[in-house]
């Protein structure tokens, strides 16, 4: 466990997954509204259906994600944007895989895969959407979240592998993909009760603009499931690698890890606490 939070805090999980969920506000949500327009079907109704939202909650999110006229007012400034939208949002994903991993960076390098990447992703969610419209919501949707589990972990798997460039193997990434196909059924089924309270409560304050506001906390808290699963994944991993060659860590070695821990820690919250201090002084002037 303390391996898992040391290489959590390495990650600096908690902005990463700030990251991951804006790139995916502004790269993901466009493509799902513009594939929807196309291929048929509303995005927006398809959100509505899954978590139960009525009122407020659904107009809003009508508001926000309906895919009307999508196809209509494609232009190919639209195209331009959603394209490097969407490939931030693919490049997002990549720097979660190449630091947790250690990795050396690609960037733009690794272009092609990122774009394979995006069709798939595409497919992904044209599926767990078509998987969840076939089994309905249920009870706390736990039948559609068992059934999305193994869809999710298999993606999660190729999507490390793809955009790694192919340096991350299927075998070194099967523990995340395991954890992470569990914890994102586990967070979907938490969904399910919370969001239709966050998007009403939301929408009853911002109005449309509240569900922008919930969509920004339920990307949130997803990609921060991801994020966990990856720190945990790659662990487990390296654990299972050294139980193979017969290695356990000393004494030592936990008393530095959990020495690293704090003094990360301890880090972090002066550098806040500095940055808080700076802020402070200028809003109050000279």
């Amino acid at each position: 466990m303390l391996r898992v939070v040391n290489r959590f805090q390495k990650i600096v999980g908690f902005d990463r997954s700030m990251a991951l969920a804006s790139s995916a506000l502004t790269g993901l949500a466009p493509l799902l509204i513009l594939s929807s327009a196309v291929l048929g079907g509303d995005i927006a109704d398809q959100v509505i259906q899954r978590y139960g939202l009525t009122g407020g909650g659904a107009d809003a999110v009508r508001a926000v994600f309906s895919g009307e006229g999508a196809g209509a007012g494609l232009s190919v400034f639209s195209v331009i944007f959603l394209a490097i939208s969407t490939l931030s949002f693919a490049r997002a994903a990549q720097r979660l895989f190449e630091q947790n991993w250690e990795l050396k960076p690609l960037s733009v390098r690794n272009t092609r895969n990122s774009l394979g990447w995006i069709v798939t992703l595409a497919f992904y969610a044209a599926a767990t959407g078509a998987l969840v419209t076939a089994l309905g919501r249920g009870k706390l949707g736990l039948v559609a979240a068992a059934c999305e589990a193994p869809l999710t972990g298999a993606f999660l798997v190729w999507s490390g592998w793809i955009l790694s460039a192919r340096r991350l193997t299927w075998r070194a990434l099967l523990p995340f993909g395991i954890t992470a196909g569990v914890l994102t059924a586990a967070y979907s089924v938490g969904a399910t009760v919370y969001l239709p309270t966050l998007f009403n409560s939301q929408a009853s304050r911002y109005g449309a603009a509240g569900a922008v506001f919930g969509t920004v906390s339920a990307l949130f808290g997803a990609m921060l499931v991801i994020v966990v699963s990856a720190a945990l994944g790659r662990e487990v991993r390296d654990e299972l690698d050294r139980i193979r060659q017969g290695r356990r860590p000393s004494d030592d070695e936990v008393r530095r890890q959990w020495d690293s821990i704090v003094e990360q820690t301890r880090s972090r919250w002066r550098a806040n606490r500095k940055q808080g201090g700076r802020k402070q002084a200028e809003d109050r002037g000279p």
